[in-house]
């Protein structure tokens, strides 16, 4: 028994119908670098639009010190350097949010996992394994794509004299674990971002907010503790200014973050589920 078991193994590992995924990892190091720049960009071009103020810095510069903003948003620009920062890392919260939805929307396939998995069920009990194999390829997704490997070794092991129940059970099993190897490491790729920014966030906005804070007292503590009004309240406006943005990205990261988790849960224990019913289906009705 034990020494059949090696050849089973690499057995599955030669039929394994759910192929090592080839994503580029691109994506995840070329985007926090554009929406970094792009933040910048947006901040210095368009937040900081000379138009848009009533003093503008006639000597521009990496950080030109405009006065006077017209607008709102122009008024954001003088929430300073920390602004653009921030504005990057609102960026990547969407550009990885979408990434998620494109990903994670086609791993959940077309129709109710729960639907799918029944409809299987009963082809299972019929013994009609390509009709299971036909609903895996009309469902198309995470949970169908670990199915369809497993049922493709639940057919090999009904024609199977070498092993007996036990092993057959066992290696119908290991497919699936194969299977679910290579599909889980997609739907959690990138999501890393979202939860670090869900925390970084804050403490980069209480950075800006702390900044804020000292221009602002140091402008109260200038020419002899008369202070400047002007110097006080463009200090403040940096402090609220940091403080909104941070928030704002955070609180969005994490309810992106929050939603792409569930669904992934959803998949899981549908994949979950779809090995249970291989084996348990196998066991019972290939005794």
């Amino acid at each position: 028994m034990a020494e059949s078991r090696p050849t089973a193994t690499s057995t599955v590992k030669a039929t394994t119908s759910v192929q090592a995924k080839k994503s580029s990892n691109a994506i995840s190091w070329l985007a926090p670098i554009i929406c970094l720049i792009a933040g910048y960009l947006i901040w210095r071009f368009i937040l900081g639009n000379p138009a848009g103020f009533s003093a503008p810095d006639p000597a521009g510069g990496f950080w030109p010190r405009h006065k006077g903003p017209k607008g709102a948003l122009n008024g954001i620009y003088e929430g300073g350097i920390i602004v653009p920062l921030l504005i990057g890392m609102l960026l990547m919260v969407i550009t990885f949010s979408i990434e998620r939805f494109l990903t994670i929307s086609k791993a959940l396939g077309k129709g109710n996992i729960s639907d799918f998995i029944r409809r299987v069920q009963y082809h299972l009990a019929n013994r009609n394994i390509d009709a299971a194999l036909a609903e895996c390829d009309k469902q198309r997704g995470s949970v169908a794509n670990v199915m369809k490997a497993g049922l493709r070794r639940y057919k090999e092991m009904t024609t199977n004299t070498e092993f007996n129940l036990e092993q057959k059970v066992a290696s119908i099993q290991q497919e699936v674990e194969e299977a679910t190897a290579l599909e889980l490491p997609m739907l959690q790729k990138n999501l890393v971002f979202l939860s670090t920014i869900t925390s970084v966030g804050t403490l980069v906005a209480l950075l800006g907010t702390v900044m804020g804070m000292i221009r602002s007292f140091s402008a109260l503590g200038a020419e002899g503790g008369g202070g400047n009004s002007g110097e006080l309240a463009v200090g403040i406006s940096e402090a609220l200014y940091n403080t909104a943005l941070g928030i704002g990205t955070s609180a969005l990261a994490l309810i992106m973050y929050n939603v792409f988790t569930t669904r992934i849960d959803s998949i899981t224990y549908g994949i979950d589920e779809s090995g249970f019913t291989l084996t348990q289906s196998f066991a019972s009705l290939y005794k």
